[in-house]
């Protein structure tokens, strides 16, 4: 059905350029108004209620398009830049044939910015304006591409990251297990197993077949579950004592997974934390725990958000709870969300205002411009809060400010001692005074404030101070001891005493009861702060409570040691003097009391103590005769009278303990002074009677060879050597002895062959593969030295020493993976330690070195050759005070034992020179050897 004809409208004439078509009389009849150019203002559909807009192609391009054709002229003949249609030649195939004409192809793929306008630019020429204008547009798209490069690739690097972080490679995974395989030991790299071949490659596939389950095993798995209350015939048969074999059931699996299953359970109920549907949690837990979490993972951040999830419910639950507000604000923090955990914690505030604890994490939480403002809301809140008030005054800047607001909170609290110790502390001796005044006023019971009070006043008012604190405080012992400590700083050393007994009857009257450990220990503390007369006084009038007559020498003296171990010289000496006027004469309390003034007295002291024990001994004409048995004494009296240069009188000493039976050491002894004296023959006579009585003491030997060879009897000091050896083959210090002379006698291939002797019959002695070593290396076979190290380490994979000889052996740049290895091995070992800090003392790092020395000397007081070399490194890079230091602890520690040290030592020339002395000779030796050792290389 036709509809009605439109309006005529005149169609344009095509292009001279084009050639006229013949008349279309073929082609069906068209609506004309499609090629008509609508009028203005026209939107299609607009009586149906539709809404206009404008797309590209109501814009058209930047510049105005050139007049174009018609479209049935333009279908008719091809036009220049015809773009993406079909040359017009060619069929497209289609029904139509071409014959109703469209304005684009319906065909062409869709552009994705330009969507289906791309094709009313197609047929556009592509002139020099356009060009340009692309020119124009690439360079400011790099232009913007630029300045956002920066930006994309943070955001690129950041989104790798965190994919590697989400999915690391195998190698990082097993990094640190890799890196551990250094610490295995030989066993457990032997023990690992040897991994089998579990390729499929030239495997064959095994042929697998399926068969139906037979009855017989399912009776039998039947049978293994069913419950047997009668013996088996063949059981009967036995008396129903054994099990057949032939009838013992294998194990039931499906009761070892029920089993599996119960225990899961159990774990899984035990680390639940749901009662009732409630989630149950520790909020004070959480206070600690969250001071030392850090976010480093995605783990964590999954962890944090079931904490907040947790504690939102706590909050939500209970929220009159502060430690759930307080534990909630410090996840946020942790989290880096402070403004949230800002938040948190006001509502706690506004939920628990009562809470001190809540006033003060938000004052923590916020800037230290709202700080102020939020303690001042707190003690608002809670004006009787100690802690509030402390708080507002560490705010503050100035010392005017911070005890105004100090004395604000007195105004409220009165009665609190640590705010008037805070504002005593801020305020000048004068206003302290007053202050300290007022707050026995207010707080009489508090001692403290008694004392300090009696600090700041004069000697009279002090006295005064202390009588109101005693009728206050009548049980309080520190009053009486302040009271005794201020006679003894005034002069009055005789009211010392009677203080101290007036307190102590004074304090019994009272019903106090009077603990001796106690006044022990403020005996020592009366020490510390340098009042002995007290200390003592304290000693002598309590030492004696509380024990038996039975105990009490052997408690007393177990009291001095342990004062003795804590550094409080006076109080040991003030027992032993007190334990001396009860037990006169018992040796025991005498030989201990001088053996402390011998460690930490001068001589004068010693002297006067021996004196007075002489004194009384009802026969004074010999110090010793009234112990004749006890060699202790014996030497302790040669002792004193060789070091007090006395010779002849150690002599006779020492006579007439060999006459009484003297041990060993009474015969070393004895020829150690006939040494002294120069007189060699008598020195070869005791050396030879002590070892007729005592052949196995190995001292003896070697104090005989060495006297041979320092006499140049190089043949007989080795006939005694080898003689020794057979008597005391495990003796370490004669074999030593015996390398080193037939090294200077016969070379080193002599002295190699007895040192393998001795490691043979001796092994695992790290100090004679040392010697090897230093052999070797001695005659510049440094790579048998490597070799024979080497071997020493295997044998002894601990050795200090042989780790140090190591570190110093290597090249200076792999002294440091060598220590490393050393202290890995040998931790604690002094040796190890002082070569670590020699090796800091070569890289010039002071501090380092300095701390590594004193470890060593700390941990080998008796050891002289740390001390030399620590002494040596003080002179060098230290101060007066810090050499100083190091030569009181020196004397004090009275080392014994060191290879440099020992030879110093025990040369006759330095048999008298203290240690003090000992010390500088031995670092003067250590320099001049150092620099021989430099030149010579």
């Amino acid at each position: 059905m036709a509809g009605p004809a439109p309006t005529p409208t005149p169609t344009p004439l095509p292009p001279p350029s084009v050639p006229a078509q013949p008349a279309a009389a073929a082609r069906p009849a068209r609506y004309d108004f499609l090629n008509s150019k609508p009028p203005a203002n026209y939107v299609a559909g607009l009586g149906r209620g539709a809404t206009g807009f404008t797309t590209r192609s109501d814009i058209g391009p930047a510049r105005a398009a050139p007049d174009l054709p018609d479209r049935s002229a333009a279908a008719a003949a091809p036009a220049i830049g015809r773009g993406r249609g079909k040359p017009p030649g060619e069929d497209d195939g289609d029904d139509d044939g071409g014959d109703e004409e469209k304005g684009y192809d319906e065909n062409q793929k869709f552009d994705e910015f330009e969507g289906n306008d791309a094709g009313l630019f197609s047929n556009a020429d592509y002139d020099d304006d356009d060009r340009e204008a692309d020119a124009v547009w690439e360079s400011i798209d790099k232009r913007m591409d630029s300045r956002r490069k920066d930006r994309r690739e943070a955001r690129l690097k950041q989104e790798i990251e965190k994919y590697r972080a989400s999915n690391p490679k195998i190698t990082e995974q097993f990094a640190d297990l890799k890196r551990k395989l250094a610490d295995l030991s030989a066993q457990e790299w032997e023990s690992i197993p040897e991994i089998g071949d579990y390729s499929l490659r030239n495997k064959k596939k095994r042929f697998e077949s399926f068969v139906p389950v037979p009855d017989t095993l399912l009776e039998k798995a039947r049978q293994e579950q069913e419950h047997v209350t009668a013996l088996d015939p063949k059981s009967r048969a036995a008396g129903g004592t054994e099990t057949p074999w032939a009838q013992t059931p294998v194990t039931d699996l499906t009761a070892v997974g029920e089993g599996r299953g119960t225990v899961l359970s159990l774990k899984l109920d035990r680390l639940s934390d749901s009662v009732s549907g409630l989630t149950v949690v520790d909020p004070k837990g959480y206070l600690t725990d969250l001071k030392s979490m850090k976010i480093t993972s995605d783990a964590e951040i999954s962890d944090i958000k079931k904490a907040r999830l947790l504690l939102k419910s706590v909050t939500q639950t209970n929220p009159k709870h502060p430690p759930g507000w307080i534990a909630a604000a410090r996840l946020e923090e942790i989290a880096g969300k402070l403004q949230v955990a800002r938040q948190l914690i006001q509502r706690g505030c506004e939920e628990c205002p009562k809470n001190e604890d809540v006033w003060l994490e938000a004052c923590r939480l916020a800037s230290p411009d709202e700080a102020k403002a939020v303690i001042a809301r707190g003690v608002k809140a809670i004006p009787n809060s100690v802690k509030l008030w402390l708080q507002a005054a560490k705010l503050e800047t100035s010392d005017v400010n911070k005890s105004r607001v100090l004395r604000k909170g007195l105004e409220h609290i009165p009665d609190s001692v640590r705010l008037w110790k805070a504002v005593v502390e801020l305020a000048n001796e004068e206003d302290a005074r007053l202050l300290l005044h007022r707050a026995v006023e207010c707080c009489p019971l508090h001692v403290e404030l008694w004392l300090a009070l009696a600090r700041l006043e004069t000697y009279d008012q002090s006295r005064k101070v202390l009588n109101k604190a005693r009728e206050k405080l009548p049980k309080e012992p520190s009053i009486w001891i302040t009271a005794a400590k201020l006679e003894e700083t005034n002069g009055n050393a005789q009211s010392v005493n009677k203080v101290i007994e007036r307190a102590i009857r004074s304090l019994q009257r009272e019903g106090m009861d009077i603990d001796r450990e106690v006044w022990l220990k403020e005996a020592e503390a009366a020490e510390r702060a340098g009042s002995v007369l007290t200390c003592q006084a304290i000693v002598k009038n309590t030492i004696g409570i509380g024990v038996d007559d039975e105990d009490r020498k052997r408690t007393w003296v177990a009291d001095a040691e342990e004062c003795k171990k804590r550094g409080s010289i006076e109080t040991a000496r003030a027992i032993y003097a007190h334990a001396l006027t009860v037990f006169v004469g018992k040796k025991g309390v005498w030989l201990k009391a001088a053996q402390l003034e011998k460690s930490h007295g001068t001589r004068e002291s010693l002297d006067a103590l021996l004196k007075k024990a002489v004194n009384y001994n009802p026969r004074a004409e010999e110090a010793y005769a009234a112990i004749p048995n006890s060699e202790e004494i014996w030497l302790a009296a040669f002792k004193l009278e060789f070091e007090n240069n006395e010779p002849q009188r150690a002599r006779i000493l020492l006579t007439k303990a060999r006459e009484r039976g003297g041990t060993e050491r009474v015969w070393m002894k004895s020829a150690i002074v006939e040494r002294e004296l120069g007189n060699v023959e008598e020195e070869r006579k005791l050396l030879e009677e002590g070892l007729k009585l005592f052949p196995s003491f190995f001292k003896l030997w070697l104090m005989l060879g060495q006297m041979e060879d320092r006499l140049g009897h190089g043949a007989k000091a080795k006939e005694v050597y080898e003689n020794g050896l057979k008597h005391c083959p495990g003796c370490i210090p004669l074999w030593l002895s015996l390398t080193s002379l037939e090294e200077r006698m016969n070379g080193l291939s002599k002295s190699r062959a007895i040192l393998t002797m001795a490691r043979k019959r001796n092994p695992a002695t790290p100090e004679l593969w040392l010697a090897a070593i230093r052999a070797e290396l001695r005659h510049g076979n440094k790579k048998e030295a490597d070799a024979l190290l080497a071997k020493a380490q295997q044998e002894c994979p601990a050795s200090g020493i042989l780790w140090a000889q190591a570190i110093e052996m290597v090249a200076r740049p792999q002294r440091k993976g060598r220590s490393s290895d050393a202290l890995k091995r040998s931790d604690h070992d002094p040796h190890v330690i002082a070569a670590v800090a020699n090796l800091f003392w070569q890289d010039r790092k002071v501090d380092k070195a300095r701390n590594w020395f004193n470890r060593a000397v700390t941990l080998a007081p008796d050891i002289g050759d740390f001390w030399v070399s620590y002494y040596r490194f003080e002179l060098q890079h230290g101060n007066a005070d810090t050499q100083r230091d190091v030569l009181r602890r020196c004397v004090a520690a009275e080392p014994k034992h060191g290879e440099k040290w020992q030879a110093i030592t025990k040369a006759v020339e330095n048999s008298h020179l203290s240690v003090e002395a000992l010390l500088k000779k031995a670092v003067v030796a250590l320099a001049e050897e150092e620099n021989h050792n430099a030149a010579d290389a």
